[in-house]
Order: C-alpha cells, then structure tokens, then sequence
C-alpha cells in the first residue's frame, strides 16, 4: 500500500474528516493548522506515516506541518476518456503540488532519448509534434535515481575510436542519456569535485529550438529545473559555480527558484547577453528581443578565489596615446629612509640616479613595440588614497623614486609592494592593466567585466567545430569568456545540456576537464563529431586565440536502456494497430507499473481503440514501470540484464565498488 493510500486509510478512522464515504480535505488542513490533539495522536499510530511527518529532536518529536498540509493538498479533476481508462487498468491521475515544495521528479521530456532533427525545416513547424513527459510522484521515485549500468564505452582520440580499458581520474566524459539519471550516477564519482557548471537548458517558449506540447507547460518546466539544479549543487566543489543562460520569459521565475536552490546568498549576478541583432522579418515582440541572460550562482560565495572578472580586446590608438612612455633603464637604486604607514608598517623609500625614460612616438606605437617593450612601458597619474597620501609629502617633484613595504596583517601579510613615482606622479604599468596574446606577437588591454555583454560574440559562429545547430549553438567566445572568468586549467566543467557541444570544445581546447550529457541525437552535427574534429586540430572559433593544434582525448559512454526502447518504440509507432503488437510485447518483456493489471487492460481493448494516436502512446509509456527505464548498477550481476564482463569491469571501476 502507497503512503498516500495509508494515509487516506488512518484518517477516515476519524468521523469528523468524512463525509458520505469521502475525506474533507478543507477540514483536514484546518486541523492540521490547529495541532488538533486527536488528529496528532491518529498520525502517530502508523509506523510509516510518523516516519514520514514527524522528525526526533533530541527526544521529541516534531510534526511538520506544511509537509503534511501539501501531502493532502490535491486537485482532483473530471475523468475524460483517457482518465477513465487509465483508472479501469489502475493507473491514477497525478495531481497538482506547489513548485516549490514539490518533490515529484519530472523523468521525460520532449524526445529526450530519440533521432530528433536540430531544427525544422518551415514545412514542418505547423505540424503537431507528440511530446510526452511523465512526473513520478514521491511514493514512485523509490529506485529511479539509483546509479545507472553504463555501456558502449569508447576512448576517442585522433586515431579513432578505442576500447577502454581503464578510466582515470582525469578523463574527459561524453555521456548519452536522461540527463537527471546521468546527474545522480555522477555523483558517487564527482560530488563536490566541478568547478563551473554552464547549461544552456531548453526554454518553456513556442520559439525554442524543440517545441513543448501544451503538456510541458510552465509548472512542470520549473520542476524539470528544480530536479536537475539540486542534484547539480551537490557536484560543486565548495568555490564552485553554476552559469545558466535563459531567455526573458523565464528568467525572472528560474532567479527564485534558484534563490531557493542555492540561497539568495549565493546569487553573484545576472549577465546580459546580446544574442542576436535588432530587426528582421517576424519580429512580434512589444520590442526587439536581443537579449538572453545568464544567472550565476555559487555553492558558496565566501569561499569564490581567484575570480577572473576581466575581459580582453585590442589597445586602439587612445589606450596607446596614454601608454606612451618607456622606462628603459631603472638607473642606480639608493636607500633614502623610512616613512610611518600606519596599518602597513614601515615603508622604504628608494631614489633613482642615472635612469631613462623614452617617450613613443605616434609612428612608433605599433603591436611589435608593445609586445617587445611589454614589461617597461608606462603610464602615469595622481595617486589616490589614504596610503598614498601619507606617501606623497615624502615624494620629491622631480626624478624617480620608488617605495617598498612589507604588510605584517591581513591578507597581504608577507606579500612584498613596490611602486614607482616619476615627477611626482604614480607610475602605472602596462604589464598590470594588459596581457602578450599568443596569437601574432600582439598585447590585449584588460577590460574589467560588467554583467552588460554587448560585444557581437555571436558573429561567424554557423560553421564553428564544423557542426551545425540551427538557433540552438553558442559561440565558442562565448563559453571562453566564461572558462576564463570562472575557472584554471585542470578544473572540471560539466554541461548537462550539451547540445552541439560548445562547452566541451572549449573546455578541450583550453585545457579543462569536462563532463557532457546529452539526451538527444544530432547525426553528423552531435557534440561527438564536433569534439572528434577538435581533436583533430579544429581551427575554427577559438583555436587560433588560444594556440590550439589537436590532441587529447574523451571517453564515451550510454545509459544501459531496459525499458526506455519500448518508449523509443512507442513514440516511433504510426497507428494503433503497431502499438497493439508493442503491448503484446511489453506483456511479455517489459517491467510494467505495479498500478497496472494487464488482464484489465485487454479486457477494455475497445475503450483502448477509440483513444486519439497521442492519448494511446501516452498511456503505453504511462504503463512501464519509470524506475527501470534503464539498469541499475546495483543490479548489475543480475544475469536477466545480460550485461557483458567488459561493461561490469569498467562500471566497477567507475563507481569505485559502490
């Protein structure tokens, strides 16, 4: 017996929660509200349902009230033909919860694990595309998000594809599969261990790249986030952070439920991003819609080092007008004396004889000067602050003078500073506010980030990794901007929406470990092919700012299906007439719901039949039991599952004898 049908149970022993042979919710909840004695003492005499309601602190227990209110907080609506058919072969309608609260797990979505186009052709966007998803409410979710059997691994680098024979630690991962079932299995392997997290999840609007039935409305989308963004907190390390990219329509409920997720404490900012460029034919917005968002939060704000907030770009003739004087030569440095600083303790104060400055030319302020004369070339100003005020009257008007200290508190306790004055003003440093680029022997000022990003990061990316996604492909500056802000090489970045493969391109190329899965198949256009080709020296996008050549490797890996290509199955069928033989098949071999009784079920054949095409696919995959759409590891020596010794091997090293 569920704990819905146990609790339903215990509370009709109460006369005054029924009514004719039905419970009054209304009054259950006032109760409820109320601590009612009675009904306190009816809850506790159920072994199963004190376990659920009641929490022991330190000797009492305590009853939790709202979990118990939205427990019994349903809608129940009027049966329609496929609600009655689903109640005559056991299968109950779910009910309505609170988002927040929620803790059903929304297992499907469109076409999750099926051969799906990466865009449609303008023939094929006003058909009906049938999208099936599926929520498994909390006394179902017992086993589904146990680790998961693993197979058909290859190690792909650019010699071809390879068996594995061991995976280590530093591994590169591309994994085919539900992505809530890939996250959960991630987790004995990889919780707390991943730097950045970037999803570029599928938005709840008509315009996205895969098109939602009425079905996946605007609830169940948030759920589909909330199941993914918790189990995603726990893969972060302690300093680690999660970059979610999202259009206008949704953004403003995704930031509260992320708030909720990872604590408004954690919440670091919203970027602005220009997608795409003003005007066009269609255009049906109230105003130009330009613009989609990325929220970044971390696990643990206090814990954010070594933040990157800076972008870069060419110094243009006016950063070279105020960076235009060489100190060539430092000259003889000689001891003068020692000044009060306050809270940094003593500073020394250096005089220079015998030193050269050189002024650059406006001919001569080319790349080749400043690359060559990187470390020495100047700028200066009036210094600013209270440490630099108590300097300066110790700073003669002309000549070159420096000072040095040494703090003894505070952060920079032991770190060495050392400034340089020329004619009274504060030298500042080329080297400081730029940085040499690998690429042509060329200097690239720092430009501090904001969370405005209009610089056009989207131009020419339609053939970058040589794979194409039709609205759905980030360009690679994009996901560089960001590995550059948040993360060093070695860190591990994970995309559960990999899409294309923008993020893994990147992480490859810029030398990070990285984790990608993806539920869908593009063909010659999948996250595979394209990393394949950067591996094999991939010169577009990002490969010639960053020195790329080839090399590496990644291992990939599946999901194990069990039930799920009887889904593949259902969803490919054309008529009825297929879909009975699929029944007969999953009668057969398939793990039903335990909800149904397929006696019940061919007895209402007829009730079957005159279901649309839709309603039927839909209550076939209704019938297969969602906890073994796919094995689970802990079965894995089970000889009905059938799987290999390679697999078992490599799964036992994968999950180090869980």
């Amino acid at each position: 017996m569920t704990l819905l049908d146990e609790l339903k149970s215990l509370l009709k022993k109460d006369e005054r929660l029924v009514s004719d042979g039905e419970l009054l919710k209304n009054r259950i909840v006032e109760l409820a509200l109320k601590l009612d004695k009675d009904l306190i003492k009816l809850l506790l005499t159920n072994k199963k349902i004190k376990e659920h309601f009641f929490t022991e602190v330190e000797g009492t227990l305590i009853f939790d009230k709202e979990k118990f209110m939205k427990f019994v907080d349903n809608k129940e609506f009027l049966p329609d033909s496929y609600t009655a058919f689903k109640n005559k072969i056991g299968l109950i309608t779910d009910d309505d919860r609170y988002i927040s609260k929620s803790k059903e797990v929304v297992l499907a979505w469109p076409y999750k694990d099926c051969i799906l186009e990466g865009g449609q052709e303008k023939s094929d966007e006003k058909r009906k595309e049938i999208f099936h998803n599926e929520i498994l409410a909390p006394d179902e979710i017992d086993r589904l998000l146990d680790p998961k059997v693993f197979t058909n691994f290859k190690r792909i680098d650019a010699k071809g594809e390879h068996k594995v024979k061991e995976i280590k630690p530093t591994d590169n991962l591309i994994i085919k599969g539900n992505n809530l079932l890939v996250l959960h299995s991630l987790k004995k392997r990889f919780a707390g261990k991943v730097k950045l997290i970037y999803i570029d999840p599928p938005y709840n609007t008509g315009n996205d790249e895969f098109k939602y039935n009425d079905n996946f409305n605007h609830s169940t989308w948030l759920t589909f986030m909330k199941n993914r963004l918790e189990v995603a907190r726990d893969l972060l390390r302690d300093d680690g952070v999660i970059f979610v990219q999202i259009d206008n329509r949704e953004q403003a409920y995704l930031k509260v439920l992320m708030d909720e997720i990872f604590g408004r404490e954690n919440f670091l900012t919203m970027i602005t991003l220009k997608a795409k460029a003003g005007g066009g034919v269609g255009q049906e917005s109230f105003l130009f819609d330009i613009c989609e968002y990325i929220l970044i939060y971390a696990k643990d704000s206090s814990k954010i080092e070594n933040y990157k907030p800076f972008a870069e770009g060419e110094l243009g003739d006016n950063f070279k007008r105020v960076y235009n004087k060489i100190l060539t030569d430092f000259g003889k440095e000689n001891y003068v004396k020692d000044i009060n600083g306050g809270n940094v303790g003593k500073i020394k104060v250096f005089k220079h004889e015998n030193f050269n400055v050189e002024t650059l030319l406006t001919k001569d302020r080319t790349d080749e000067n400043y690359y060559k004369y990187f470390e020495k070339i100047f700028r200066t100003t009036n210094p600013q602050g209270g440490l630099m005020q108590r300097i300066m009257p110790h700073i003669p008007k002309r000549g070159l003078y420096s000072i040095e200290y040494i703090p003894t508190k505070g952060k920079s306790a032991g770190q060495i500073y050392r400034y340089y004055f020329l004619d009274g003003s504060l030298i500042v440093w080329l080297r400081d506010s730029a940085i040499k680029s690998n690429e042509g022997k060329s200097v690239l000022k720092l430009i501090k980030n904001d969370n405005l990003w209009v610089e056009n990061l989207h131009q020419g990316i339609a053939k970058e990794g040589n794979v194409e996604l039709k609205a759905g492909k980030k360009p690679e500056k994009l996901m560089k901007k960001i590995l550059d802000m948040a993360t060093k090489e070695g860190d591990i970045v994970l995309d559960y929406h990999l899409g294309s493969g923008t993020t893994c391109a990147v992480a490859h190329k810029m030398g990070r470990q990285y984790i990608g899965v993806e539920q869908l198949d593009y063909g010659e256009n999948s996250a595979v092919v394209r990393l394949k080709n950067v591996i094999n020296g991939d010169q577009t996008g990002i490969s010639k700012a960053v020195g790329w050549k080839g090399g590496g490797d990644f291992v990939y890996m599946e999901l194990k299906e069990l039930n799920e290509g009887f889904v593949r199955k259902i969803k490919k069928a054309k008529d009825t007439k297929e879909l009975l033989k699929i029944w007969e098949d999953m009668k057969q071999h398939a793990f039903l719901s335990y909800r149904v009784d397929p006696k019940l079920f061919d007895e209402n054949i007829e009730d079957f039949k005159k279901l649309s095409a839709e309603e039927q696919k839909k209550l076939l995959i209704e019938c297969l039991d969602a906890n073994n759409l796919y094995t689970n590891y802990s079965e894995i020596e089970d000889k009905q599952y059938k799987i290999s010794k390679e697999d078992v091997e490599l799964n036992k090293k994968f999950y180090g004898g869980l």
